[in-house]
């Protein structure tokens, strides 16, 4: 019962599980002290605040004509490490999540400022999408629409797997090859894999929201919350990403 998304592997929830501690006998839950989605859903809140705040810094630095290149990419780089080391040390995620969503703000403030750049209106545009997308997404898990079984979970994962392994051996061959990924341009092919894409990344909201669920149910720790939120702002910064290629192959198109 695996979510893709590193954040949400079953192996960690069932180790940090707290729903039991047997003491003589008896049966003690500490609910005080134990996940919930309300807490989950709180810092998630907190964690994309901290986020657009970030991101503000490098997008005002690119129209005050400054190169926040260093700040983007630096940012991106010590997200990935922070995203690392909440994987094994979830007990970590209490400043890690909080960590993860400053840095990664900053590469996304500075990569949505050279889209906007290029194509003015995109990023609103972008971010519109990602917000319907994801509360079509809740709505359809919240009313039970579409449920999460082993085979969706399954057909999810298998997909993900294949963009992730699609995109490392296209960026390995272009950096060593004269190549060019066929998901590269603003042709028909290309604009089809986006969608397919983000499609996925759509799907993988509803593995986030089922495992958030069973974490809670589980009675998890309460910095399992920070951990969960962190999972979740992964899924969507991914999914905005992606939004912001599409659109701007459509727009090129133009």
């Amino acid at each position: 019962m695996n979510s893709n998304n590193p954040f949400f592997k079953n192996k960690t929830f069932s180790n940090t599980s707290r729903a039991n501690e047997v003491v003589h006998e008896a049966t003690v839950i500490d609910y005080s002290q134990t996940m919930t989605v309300s807490g989950t859903i709180n810092k998630s809140f907190l964690m994309l605040i901290l986020l657009i705040a970030s991101a503000a810094v490098t997008w005002m630095m690119t129209f005050d004509g400054q190169n926040p290149i260093v700040l983007t990419i630096g940012g991106a780089i010590v997200g990935l490490v922070l995203v690392l080391i909440a994987t094994f040390k979830p007990q970590y995620s209490t400043y890690l999540a909080p960590g993860y969503a400053i840095f990664e703000g900053l590469f996304i403030g500075g990569i949505s400022a050279i889209f906007e750049v290029m194509y003015p209106g995109i990023v609103i545009q972008a971010v519109s999408c990602t917000f319907v997308t994801f509360m079509v997404c809740f709505g359809l898990y919240k009313y039970g629409i579409v449920k999460v079984n082993d085979k969706f979970r399954s057909v999810v994962v298998a997909a993900t797997l294949a963009i992730a392994t699609y995109y490392l051996i296209s960026w390995l061959l272009s950096m060593f090859t004269s190549f060019t990924p066929v998901h590269h341009g603003n042709s028909m092919i290309s604009i089809g894999i986006s969608v397919f894409v983000i499609v996925i990344a759509a799907l993988n909201l509803f593995l986030d929201f089922d495992q958030i669920e069973k974490g809670v149910e589980q009675k998890m720790p309460k910095y399992m919350e920070w951990y969960g939120a962190m999972g979740l702002m992964i899924t969507l910064v991914w999914l905005y990403i992606e939004f912001l290629r599409l659109l701007s192959k459509l727009s090129s198109r133009d």
